[in-house]
């Protein structure tokens, strides 16, 4: 595995990004590289640069990854050809595709390295749960998109080059244990525990991560609703280990942030330097590819623009966090000829000339300034924008997620999460939502009110339909933000409604990803071959979750 090469390089570059005196400092470049030994680099060291080049994969690469697979994003085929050609028609998926997402692995390993740090005093505590937990949020996605992957033998530098492939539900199982045993760390309070000063993400609050290691297991065991014999029965137990009223999820955005500034480039949010503007204000190329897509765009406009009858449960129901994710454009007509001032979207694998592409007297709708910094206004500079989306972070779980996690595990096994309320959660989270993009708490009140009424969209009709409505605001909630995690929850429920490109030589979604070309050149003997073929089709090869 090549990445493991690495280990050492990483950790030292993880240091020179971090020091561990105010949040600011752990983007500054300080240390000369060559002179740090790597046997003397802490926990406390080690771990602001590995959560924050981890997020970097999530907030850039998997977010277009996301956003292009659940057909929320359309390309600018007015102002540029062929962008996003290959994941629109999707002819080939080999180990060149998507391959970044993989580059995860080693900021994972920077997270063992903690898990292994002599700890015989327990001063290592906090900071080795937080690794299990981190470890465990990214590892998860490993699984998810790959199905087996190198894990007991892997993380070892030089010590292992060639990892073994695991099997993906141990590894499911190891990573729930880890989680469990980062509680066990944390509720054990050892007096002589460090508090955890380098936490970017919740400041040392350790009841806070607690909570957030309750909700990725709870996100794991939602994952394998589908599972059946032996997996079931582990589900159902470990469930059982959150029926507890006193059980704490998530009810906060997670976010990480080391102290982002707009001093340059490479000091910025990586989530906004990627699809906003960069450090001198300019706007970024992506910027001016990414555009909603028509089917996002009829869904939030309440079906006005398509009249299809796959939206049916969105007629006449405009949507008001939608100018909120993307801008709205003047200049775009109806079905029925009306005229209309709001989103205006790309038909996927659409070019000028073809339904469904804009023509050069309509503006598309791209990246609205709600995605990245709430409802700041700029009035004066467009730096008010940057320096807010700076300040709040990027984020690794919303409250959105958590509480839509929630509703579905007390509408799946009601007896076990009878504590709360399911449709309380599904209603919290589409206002949470609202609020991190800047809306309007009267506007979404009557949205929640009006969806309601309407099986599919919000919490009414069956339990069925109820998954249905979870799942589609999931999409919209996680639009922009974590759209990958919404992608791998379209491949286990089937919700919502995701048309193929118009170009898509495929007749579904790829159920997972191929490994990267540097594991078939570095881990020959281990890696498994994965075809093209069978990434379209269920089989051994799926991730365990889906195989049914």
């Amino acid at each position: 595995m090549k990445n493991n090469k690495f280990l050492i390089t990483f950790l030292i570059s993880a240091l020179s990004l971090s020091t561990t005196s105010c949040s600011n400092d752990f983007l500054n470049i300080n240390d000369d590289p060559n002179n740090i030994q790597a046997e003397l680099i802490t926990p406390k060291q080690i771990l602001p640069g590995a959560i924050s080049s981890a997020y970097r994969t999530q907030g850039t690469t998997m977010v277009q990854f996301g956003g292009l697979m659940m057909n929320s994003w359309g390309a600018n085929s007015y102002s540029i050809g062929g962008a996003f050609a290959r994941e629109f028609n999707l002819a080939t998926v080999d180990n060149t595709f998507y391959n970044g997402i993989w580059n995860i692995y080693p900021r994972i390993a920077n997270f063992a390295q903690i898990e292994r740090y002599s700890n015989g005093d327990h001063k290592q505590d906090n900071y080795i749960a937080i690794a299990k937990i981190m470890k465990a949020f990214y590892m998860q996605y490993i699984v998810d998109l790959y199905g087996d992957a190198p894990y007991s033998e892997a993380f070892l530098g030089v010590d292992n080059l060639t990892p073994k492939y695991d099997n993906d539900a141990d590894i499911y199982k190891n990573l729930i244990t880890s989680l469990e045993q980062a509680n066990a760390l944390i509720d054990a309070e050892n007096p002589n525990a460090e508090a955890p000063s380098s936490d970017i993400v919740f400041s040392g609050n350790m009841g806070k991560w607690k909570a957030f290691s309750n909700t990725i297991k709870l996100r794991m065991l939602v994952r394998m609703s589908k599972v059946t014999g032996e997996l079931a029965t582990y589900r159902d137990a470990k469930l059982q280990t959150l029926s507890d009223p006193t059980t704490a999820f998530i009810e906060e955005e997670v976010t990480v942030n080391p102290g982002y500034t707009a001093s340059n480039d490479d000091q910025m949010n990586p989530y906004g330097l990627n699809w906003y503007r960069n450090a001198s204000s300019t706007l970024v190329s992506n910027n001016g590819v990414v555009v909603v897509s028509e089917h996002m765009a009829n869904a939030l406009e309440g079906n006005l623009n398509l009249n299809d009858s796959n939206y049916t449960k969105f007629n006449n129901l405009l949507d008001p966090r939608r100018t909120r994710l993307f801008t709205a454009v003047t200049g775009g007509v109806r079905f029925n000829g009306a005229a209309y001032t709001g989103l205006k979207g790309v038909r996927q694998g659409a070019v000028p000339g073809q339904p469904g592409a804009p023509v050069s007297s309509v503006n598309t709708s791209k990246l609205a300034t709600g995605n990245f910094a709430g409802s700041v206004v700029a009035t004066t500079s467009w730096y008010q924008i940057i320096d807010a989306n700076n300040q709040r972070g990027g984020v690794l779980m919303s409250k959105a997620e958590s509480n839509l996690l929630q509703a579905e595990a007390a509408l799946r096994w009601p007896t076990v999460f009878s504590y709360y309320s399911a449709g309380d959660k599904f209603n919290s989270a589409i206002t949470s939502h609202n609020a991190w993009v800047g809306g309007t708490s009267t506007a979404i009140a009557t949205y929640i009110t009006n969806a309601n009424t309407r099986p599919g969209l919000g919490w009414t009709g069956s339990n069925e339909q109820k998954i249905e409505a979870i799942m589609t605001q999931k999409w919209i909630a996680l639009t922009n933000v974590n759209p990958t995690e919404m992608f791998i929850e379209y491949l286990r429920t089937g919700y919502p409604y995701t048309p193929l490109a118009v170009t898509a030589q495929q007749a579904n979604k790829p159920y997972r990803l191929v490994y990267p070309f540097t594991e078939y050149t570095s881990n020959p003997s281990n890696v498994p071959s994965v075809s093209s073929n069978e990434v379209f089709t269920k089989n051994t090869k799926t991730p365990f979750w889906n195989q049914n």
